[in-house]
C-alpha cells in the first residue's frame, strides 16, 4: 500500500478538518441521548492507496472506564453508513475536496470492524478513485 498520499495530503491537521473530534459527542448524544454514555472517541486515519482505491480507518478509541466490546462495535459499519451525524458521503466529498481535481471518488463502501486491540477497534473506509485527466 502506498503511503505517500497520506503524508501529501491527509495531515492530522486536515483529517481533524474532515472529521472532528467533536463527531463522537454528536453520534452519542444523537443515538444514546448524552454523549457521556459513549464508549469510544473517533478519528479517520489515512492508511494509503492501492491502485484505484483510497484506504481510510475511522478509529475507536476507548474512553476511560468504558467498553468497546460492551458497545457492540461490529455493528457500526451498517449504522455509520446511513447515520446522518457520521454522515459518511459527507466525508467522501470532503475527502475529494482536498484531492483538488487530481482524482475523483467515484464509490465508497466500509469494512467490517476489525479489533486491533481491546482499547481500538477500527472501520475500514475504502474509496474508489478515478483519475481526472
Amino acid at each position: 500500500m502506498d503511503t505517500a498520499i497520506c503524508k501529501e495530503i491527509f495531515s492530522p491537521v486536515v483529517l481533524d478538518e474532515i472529521w472532528p473530534a467533536s463527531k463522537a459527542d454528536r453520534f452519542f448524544e444523537a443515538l444514546l441521548g448524552d454523549s457521556q454514555e459513549g464508549a469510544y472517541d473517533m478519528a479517520l486515519a489515512c492508511t494509503g492507496r492501492r491502485n484505484d482505491h483510497l484506504a481510510f480507518e475511522i478509529r475507536l478509541h476507548q474512553r476511560p472506564g468504558k467498553c468497546l466490546a460492551c458497545h457492540l462495535t461490529y455493528g457500526l459499519p451498517a449504522v455509520f453508513q446511513r447515520h446522518p451525524v457520521i454522515n459518511i458521503k459527507g466525508v467522501v466529498k470532503a475527502i475529494e475536496k482536498h484531492l483538488m481535481g487530481r482524482l475523483r471518488c467515484s464509490n465508497w463502501s466500509l469494512g467490517a470492524t476489525r479489533e486491533v486491540s481491546p482499547e481500538l477497534h477500527v472501520v475500514p473506509l475504502f474509496i474508489t478513485v478515478t483519475s481526472c485527466s
